[in-house]
C-alpha cells in the first residue's frame, strides 16, 4: 500500500509540474539487425555500415527506431542460433535477419541453413511474440555450382513464406559481383555498396516500420 501511495504522489507531482512520465509508444523503438561482416561492416569506417545508413534513413523519415547493429564478421547461420538468446535479453521490435552468406561460401547443406534460421525465429519469437522479423535473402554465385546455389537462394522465400516473416528478396542486388562497389575481396561491399544494400534494405523494412507506428484508430 506505501509503494503505491508513493507512486502516485511521483505521478501527482510530475502532473503538477507539466511534465508527463514518457510513454512506451513515445519512446524509441529497437531495430535488432543480426548479421554478418556486412552488417558488422568489415573494412569500412565506423558510421558507414549498410545498419549506419538504414539509421540515416529512419532518422531522415522520422520514424521512432532505433537500429541495434548486431552483426559479427565470421558468422554463421548456426552462430546466429548460438547468440540469439543474448541478443534478445533486450526487448526486439524488428529484427532484421541478415545471415546465411557464410553458411553458402563454406558449401553448408541449404538445409542445415534452414533450420538454423527458423530457429532463430522461433526464439526470437518466444520472447517476443510481438516483434516483426525480416528475413535478408542471401544468393550464391554460380561458381558454387548451379544445384547448390538454386537450393540456397529458395531457402529464403520458402522460410519466409512458412513463417510468415517479411522478405528483403537479396540483400546484395546490384551490388554483389560487382568490382566498383566491393573491395578487393570481391566480397565485402565499399561504403558506397553499403549505401545500396541500406537502399535494398528499406525498400521492405520502411512500409514496416510506418505501419507500426501508424496511430490506432
Amino acid at each position: 500500500m506505501r509503494v503505491v501511495c508513493l507512486l502516485f504522489l511521483i505521478l501527482s507531482a510530475w502532473r503538477l509540474q507539466g511534465v508527463e512520465p514518457t510513454s512506451a509508444t513515445n519512446a524509441p523503438r529497437r531495430l535488432v539487425v543480426l548479421g554478418d561482416s556486412l552488417a558488422a561492416g568489415y573494412g569500412v569506417r565506423a558510421g558507414e555500415s549498410w545498419p549506419d545508413r538504414l539509421q540515416t534513413r529512419i532518422q531522415k523519415a522520422g520514424l521512432p527506431f532505433t537500429v541495434v547493429n548486431a552483426g559479427v564478421s565470421g558468422d554463421t547461420t548456426a552462430g546466429g542460433l548460438r547468440r540469439i538468446d543474448w541478443v534478445i535479453r533486450q526487448p526486439v521490435d524488428v529484427l532484421v535477419l541478415e545471415l546465411g552468406g557464410n553458411d553458402g561460401l563454406r558449401g553448408i547443406p541449404p538445409a542445415s541453413t534452414r533450420t538454423n534460421i527458423v530457429g532463430i525465429v522461433h526464439k526470437t519469437r518466444a520472447k517476443w511474440p510481438s516483434a516483426t522479423i525480416v528475413l535478408a535473402g542471401m544468393q550464391m554465385p554460380p561458381s558454387m555450382g548451379r544445384e547448390f546455389a538454386e537450393s540456397f537462394r529458395m531457402v529464403f522465400p520458402d522460410v519466409a513464406s512458412a513463417e510468415q516473416l517479411h522478405l528483403i528478396p537479396h540483400i546484395l542486388e546490384g551490388v554483389g559481383g560487382v568490382p566498383e562497389l566491393n573491395q578487393p575481396d570481391l566480397i565485402h561491399p565499399t561504403p558506397t555498396g553499403h549505401d545500396l544494400l541500406a537502399s535494398n534494405a528499406w525498400t521492405t523494412v520502411e512500409p514496416l516500420l510506418r505501419q507500426l507506428t501508424k496511430p490506432t484508430p
